[in-house]
């Protein structure tokens, strides 16, 4: 019966004294000996679900009654199946909330120094969080976006509160396997999240030349919409530590260019909002120990293109990011320092020492000033 979608009608067929204590949602009460006087009365375009104490009450009417040609059904084990299940319904549930509760609590204790304080101090550092804020925390599915949900459910849970925050997800085209395992995720982990569709992966799979690029913008654009549509005058990505300085080298040895992925920006294009980068201070390497310690897993590699990754674990293998990654970490085993100073390289970036660079679209060059 919970299967069947349509739109139907549930008959307790036991005593009214007893359907007065408790019952079935939603249904209603026919006591079984007044249930042919009262068959007329019963929508006809509608599916008929019988419920009795124990089953064989309602599945003597329901056979009778399909050989008139009504579509109805009894409901295996009756009340008592019913009662079962929601026994075993609320005991699912207290183990999920315990659950939940080992892993907000590994955040706050085991992992405070790696996740927890690097959390808060991004958020200090370039305050990213205002009085009055309402915030669309953006779920990808994957396990940066689904610990800054949950790190912003505790930063609710013992902060000031002066915020809130809207745990949004777009399903751009998803396969089944995907989307059913980030609403598993999000009802393990109790994220009420907020689902909208689009078909981003149907309209950029023409684009044979930069479907990556014209996936992220319209990604962006999408959550950049509905969160405005909800109220919101932020959006929260899960971007870390390692995509800031795999950004800055990408940038340097790809793109002959020196800059970094901000903290946070004005969105040019939706007046009044702000994407902000929680985690921007927070190592990869802490988000795998997070998720490998509780035992929690996420879709890897969600695109359309690549989706088969997700259920062998992606590496991203080819793609000028991962070159990246390797790179650099090939070269923190020969110095522990590298990765800091990349980071640090655009925090101290002497203007005396650049022959060229941009500010507001126009670009400077050294020889202007150099005589003056």
């Amino acid at each position: 019966m919970e299967k069947d979608s349509r739109e139907k009608v549930i008959i307790d067929l036991r005593r009214p004294e007893d359907y007065e204590k408790e019952t079935y949602p939603g249904a209603l009460s026919i006591y079984w000996e007044e249930f042919h006087q009262q068959l007329e009365t019963l929508p006809e375009n509608k599916p008929i679900y019988l419920l009795c104490y124990t089953g064989p009450r309602s599945d003597e009417l329901a056979e009778e009654l399909v050989e008139q040609g009504r579509e109805i059904y009894s409901i295996q084990g009756g009340y008592q199946s019913y009662l079962r299940r929601k026994l075993q319904k609320l005991m699912e549930d207290e183990a999920t909330a315990e659950r939940a509760r080992l892993v907000e609590h590994s955040i706050v204790k085991k992992f405070r120094k790696e996740i927890w304080r690097r959390f808060t101090r991004a958020i200090n550092e370039y305050e990213m969080i205002q009085d009055g804020d309402r915030i669309a925390v953006c779920i990808s599915g994957g396990k940066d976006s689904m610990l800054m949900a949950k790190l912003f459910q505790e930063l609710y849970r013992h902060g000031k509160k002066n915020f809130e925050v809207v745990y949004l997800v777009m399903n751009p085209g998803y396969n089944r396997i995907n989307y059913q395992t980030i609403l598993d995720n999000a009802k393990l982990l109790q994220v009420p999240i907020t689902v909208f569709e689009s078909q981003i992966f149907d309209i950029v799979a023409g684009d044979v030349d930069s479907p990556c690029y014209l996936c992220a913008r319209m990604r962006r654009g999408h959550l950049y919409a509905k969160a405005k549509e909800l109220g919101c005058n932020k959006i929260a990505l899960g971007h870390h530590y390692d995509d800031v300085i795999e950004t800055i080298l990408m940038g340097m040895l790809y793109g002959g260019q020196v800059q970094t992925m901000m903290p946070k920006l004005h969105s040019i294009n939706f007046e009044g909002m702000e994407l902000i980068r929680p985690l921007y201070l927070v190592r990869e390497g802490a988000i795998k120990h997070w998720a490998a310690y509780n035992e929690l897993h996420f879709i890897q590699c969600a695109c359309r293109f690549t989706e088969s990754c997700a259920s062998c674990g992606g590496t991203e293998k080819g793609s000028k990011r991962a070159e990246i990654k390797e790179l650099i970490s090939q070269l923190a085993q020969k110095s522990p320092v590298v990765e800091k100073n990349i980071f640090r390289s655009v925090e101290n970036v002497n203007l005396s020492t650049v022959i060229a660079y941009k500010k507001d679209g126009v670009k400077h060059h050294f020889l202007e000033e150099y005589d003056g």
